[in-house]
Parts: C-alpha cells; structure tokens; sequence
C-alpha cells in the first residue's frame, strides 16, 4: 500500500533533513487553507509540525476535523501540530511529544510558548521559543547551575519579552545572575541544550513512518 503523506514543517525541523527520516511530500508551515488544498490533491497522512501563528490566518479546527471525517489520519506535534493536537485529540487528531504533553496537561497554553521568527526563503530559526528556553533551564535547576528563584525571575524576563526577540543572551544581558552562575550556565547550554520542538518534531516523523510500517 503507498500512502500520500504531507507534512508541514518548517524551523522546528527543515525539509531537507526530515525527507532523511520520512520520506513525504514536505510543505512550508501550515496556514488555513492549506489541509482544504491537499485534501483536494489526495492525501492519507497529514503531519502538522510548524504553523503561522501571526503572519497570516492559523490552520482552523474545522480544516482538520473535515480531514478526519474523510478518513485521513492527522498527526502533530512541535508547534502548531501540538497545540491543535491537543484541542483536537478527542476528536481523532494524534498527537505526540513533550510540548503537546505540556499543552494538553495545561502546563502552557498559549501558542506565544511555541511562536519563533525565522527566514521564510531557507525556514532559518531566527529566535528561540519559550518552552525550549524553560525546558533547558528546568534542567539547569536540576543540576544545581542555577537557583530555583533564578529561575523564576528569568522565565519572567523571557514572558515579558516579544518572541521574535526572545534568545540566551536576554539572559546574559540582564542581572538576574551573578558572573559565576552566568558562565555556569553559558557552559552548560553549550554542552546540554536542547531543541524540544526539533526532538517533537522527529518523533511525530518516527510515529508517521511506524504507522505506515504497521498498515503494509
């Protein structure tokens, strides 16, 4: 059985590394009217990983629910893929990975943890989202590079901040921690650091690739 898969990606993972995973027809990050096109052109499998959030109109719930009444399976994560996963799930939408577990516990729930800049001509991540940046700093509490309350002023810091702004060095350049604590930290992100949409957005490859292995 061939499926007709398409998945929307963009700065969570670029097109040319995720065809070395899965291999798909791979679009630039969803907007509404997209999933009406290739529900028009003929698709099995539609893989939600990026989304415009700002730009332009996001990829409605109705897109996807006349998706899923067709038969088609839907599966996200990431971003976009994560947050309407988890609006959506009860409904058939299939959704995996840490970020759409953190949106359908209520840990976040907006898309600005989610939302970066990036390059539009070569997808280019230009700023770093919210829940990345929290994620690695939760680790560095864990390993004692930094104080609980340090913590909490700089996820402050960073909420405050517009995302297209938002990268490390708004906390090196601010005073939230002493020279020690701020090296501290510089090393650890450096040897550490984590991208938790670019994992998601594997594993939502991963899972699309395991279906498919499991309907042949």
């Amino acid at each position: 059985m061939k499926e007709n898969i398409v998945v929307f990606t963009g700065p969570s993972l670029n097109s040319n590394k995720a065809e070395k995973i899965l291999k798909a027809e791979y679009r630039p990050p969803i907007k509404r009217g997209d999933i009406t096109t290739v529900l028009n052109q003929g698709v099995d499998i539609i893989g939600i990983i990026d989304g415009v959030f700002h730009q332009e109109p996001a990829v409605s719930h109705r897109e996807i629910l006349d998706a899923l009444k067709k038969g088609v399976i839907v599966v996200g994560g990431a971003s976009m893929g994560a947050l309407r996963a988890s609006e959506l799930d009860d409904l058939g939408m299939i959704g995996v990975g840490y970020v759409y577990k953190q949106y359908k516990s209520g840990a976040i729930e907006s898309d600005d943890d989610v939302a970066v800049v990036f390059n539009p001509d070569n997808m280019q991540q230009l700023s770093e989202s919210l829940i990345s940046i929290k994620y690695n700093l939760e680790m560095a509490v864990k390993h004692g590079i930094i104080t609980k309350d340090e913590f909490s002023g700089i996820l402050r810091l960073l909420k405050s901040a517009y995302y297209p702004k938002r990268n490390y060095n708004i906390i090196f350049n601010s005073n939230i921690l002493d020279k020690t604590s701020s090296k501290d930290l510089k090393r650890f992100l450096d040897e550490n650091k984590v991208d938790v949409k670019t994992r998601d957005a594997i594993e939502v490859l991963n899972y699309i690739k395991n279906l498919i292995n499991s309907l042949d």
